[in-house]
């Protein structure tokens, strides 16, 4: 009961990280840091922070049968993931990235009946098209009806790293049972690290340190060291003693924060579209979590 409870506060504390996470790295990117060189930083601090942690208190061997799918993991959970949401929200505002990423729980389901072979009913099939749906609308009229800078193309790359991000969480799953979290972490960052670099590598050289304010140096901090360091090793904890699906639904939590800290810093007002998107995305999440329900909460 302990475990579980240490599970479900260490997934909780990360999906508000995440939340504010959406209006705090808009201060930064892209007038200050372009996004993919947002990224290099991100990834390649997070990786010497990780190879520290596992060099002096995590002391374990990979085998190998296990390599190919830690890279699989840092080509979704962090390449993937990282480049097209930074892009995506450079692109788009706030309130649009927390309610399209909603969409991570019915990716989760998909990729398990897939890979997993869970049972899917009529029920959950449902809130998969419902979800999908209201990211569509948001994608499609978000931007003719939002009170901040919007983009379909945002909106879509938000949408792959959801997918990606769902991919990268059943593939992470099995490694639970095998490896400690830090571990995971320095393997997947590591490798991440050489597969951001071709892409951030320009964007980082143009950054003009010089021209940082307080503020700005507190949002970098906050985007490198919280959102990528804590969150993800937050996380990958909860992972040990949750399902997917459970540290998939906390996801919930980033619409209402991401709204919240957008309008407390002015970065976005939400529309009439926001909430018929929400109303489609919402009851898709609750269509396909709510028979499963129990299953999930045991995982």
């Amino acid at each position: 009961m302990k475990d579980n409870f240490k599970a479900h506060l260490s997934v909780l504390v990360a999906n508000i990280i995440y939340g504010a996470n959406y209006s705090i790295a808009k201060l930064v990117m892209p007038a200050f840091i372009q996004p993919f060189g947002f990224i290099l930083i991100r990834v390649g601090v997070s990786a010497i922070l990780f190879f520290l942690m596992s060099r002096f208190f995590v002391t374990e061997k990979i085998d190998p049968a296990d390599r190919k799918r830690l890279i699989l993991c840092a080509v979704f959970g962090i390449a993937t993931n990282q480049l097209l949401f930074f892009k995506g929200l450079s692109l788009t505002s706030p309130i649009n990235s927390g309610l399209i990423m909603v969409t991570n729980p019915l990716f989760v389901l998909i990729l398990s009946g897939i890979f997993l072979h869970e049972k899917i009913g009529w029920k959950r099939i449902v809130g998969i098209v419902s979800g999908i749906l209201g990211a569509v609308i948001l994608i499609v009229y978000g931007n003719r009806h939002s009170g901040s800078v919007s983009n379909p193309l945002g909106d879509l790359f938000i949408m792959l790293n959801s997918l990606s991000y769902a991919v990268y969480l059943v593939m992470t799953k099995p490694l639970m049972y095998k490896y400690h979290p830090v571990t995971i972490m320095k393997y997947v960052f590591v490798s991440g690290a050489f597969m951001v670099f071709p892409f951030g590598f320009g964007d980082f050289m143009q950054i003009n340190w010089a021209s940082f304010t307080g503020t700005i140096w507190a949002a970098t901090f906050f985007v490198v060291i919280g959102t990528t360091f804590f969150a993800y090793l937050f996380n990958t904890l909860a992972l040990r003693s949750l399902s997917p699906g459970v540290v998939s639904v906390y996801i919930y939590l980033q619409p209402v924060m991401a709204a919240g800290f957008a309008m407390l810093l002015g970065k976005d007002q939400p529309s009439i579209v926001h909430l018929i998107s929400a109303i489609f995305i919402f009851a898709g999440v609750y269509l396909t979590t709510a028979s499963g329900q129990r299953k999930m909460v045991e995982g």
